[in-house]
Formats: C-alpha cells, structure tokens, sequence
C-alpha cells in the first residue's frame, strides 16, 4: 500500500471543481478521483471506481491492487457492497469484514485480503451509467459518520463531474472510452503477469513494482504496461 499525504476535504472539492473536462479524458477524470478520494477520506487505505453500463461493471480506475481484487471478486459472486451501491446510487457500509452478514462469502475474502472495513457510495453518472466510489480500509470500523459524510459529499462532486463529461461525449464515445478502460486494465494485468513470472512474486507486489517502474520513469502504468508486454512479445536475438 502506497503512503500518501492526506488533502483538506475542501480543497479536494475545490479541485475536483477545477477540472476543465475539454483538458482531459475519461481514464484520467478517474484516476484523479481515485487518488483524490485516497487522500481525503478518513480511514481510507485503497479506493477504487466501480462502473456500470447496463449490467455490466468494471473497475475504472484502482488505487491499488486490494481495491481491484476485491471489486472483482464481487463481479464474480454477482453481489456486494459495490455493485449494490453502483445499482441504487445510495451508500453501503461494512464496518467489519469479520462479521458481516448479508455477504458472507466476499467478506470473508475481503478479511483475508486484509480489508476489515468498506464503504462504497454510490455515483449517478447518467440514466445508463452509474457507478460507485468504493473505500476499503485495513482496520475493522474504519470510516466515522465524519468520514461517511466527506465520502458522500465528495462523491457528490465526482458524480458532476462524470456527468458533465458524459454531456462532452456522445453514449457510443462514451462506450468506446470505457472499452478501452477495460483494455488498458487487460495490458496492466499482462504486465503483472508477466513480473509475476520472473521475480515469483504476488499480485500485489508484481503492481506496486509496476507503481515503481512508472513514476521512476515519469510514465503512466499503462504505458509502461503496454511497453513491457510488446518487449515480451519481440522475438529475441
């Protein structure tokens, strides 16, 4: 899990605010939101953004390597606190994985992961798109009513600012972007795969080395990704 400094809950509104959405595109709005959220939300420990067209989700953007895990582990099952706050648009907490009830499979993958909290709040993107801010922590109750209302509150900005996007795309461009969304998460996944093999590692570890590689060479992870898996793919000498 990567440290980050915390932000002032306002000044994350404020900069959300600030977005010009004709100076950035879809993949970027939500990985800033992502890392936004990190630094904002009390307790948070790895968050992610949970999308759903129709019905079917993705992880459009992911702190870290628990947050992507356990929203896919949620895909899998067909239920969870993600999907369910993606499909209501209202706000799901677990304050203790340990405990939980209502879904005792996922929960018990989540304590074993090392997540002992979430919250996921819903986000109304557009009437075919909504989608949901998903915190995980690594304490049992984590997130206060404090950090519940700043998590609600700052997702409330992050729904305007995914709903003005969407009035500067048409729903097939729209589509097109979340298609290749789920294309640069495929070639991260390679690249995982890929450090996995050589240096017998986890997950986890193959994505913080992939975190590593990108900022030491001022390039996103996609990038990086997309050039390790075409150097793998070049016949060697």
């Amino acid at each position: 899990m990567t440290h980050v400094e915390p932000m002032d809950p306002h000044e994350a509104f404020a900069e959300l605010g600030r977005i010009r959405l004709a100076d950035v595109d879809i993949d970027a709005l939500l990985e800033k939101i992502a890392l936004l959220a990190k630094r904002t939300i009390p307790g948070a420990s790895e968050v992610s953004v949970t999308l759903l067209h129709g019905n079917k989700p993705q992880t459009a953007a992911f702190t870290g390597e628990l947050a992507r895990a356990l929203d896919e582990k949620q895909y899998e099952r067909g239920y969870g606190p993600c999907l369910q706050a993606a499909e209501s648009t209202s706000s799901l907490i677990v304050p203790d994985t340990g405990t939980e009830q209502r879904w005792p499979g996922w929960a018990q993958t989540a304590a074993q992961a090392g997540a002992h909290s979430s919250l996921s709040v819903g986000l109304p993107v557009h009437e075919h798109v909504t989608g949901a801010l998903n915190i995980y922590a690594t304490t049992p109750d984590a997130f206060d009513d404090d950090a519940i209302a700043i998590a609600q509150t700052f997702a409330g900005f992050a729904a305007v600012g995914l709903a003005n996007a969407h009035l500067y795309e048409t729903q097939a461009t729209l589509a097109g972007h979340m298609q290749k969304a789920m294309e640069n998460r495929a070639v991260i996944e390679q690249a995982k795969g890929i450090i996995m093999g050589e240096r017998r590692c986890t997950p986890e570890q193959a994505f913080a080395i992939l975190s590593k590689m990108s900022q030491d060479s001022n390039r996103k992870v996609r990038d990086v990704a997309s050039a390790m898996v075409e150097n793998t793919r070049r016949p060697q000498p």
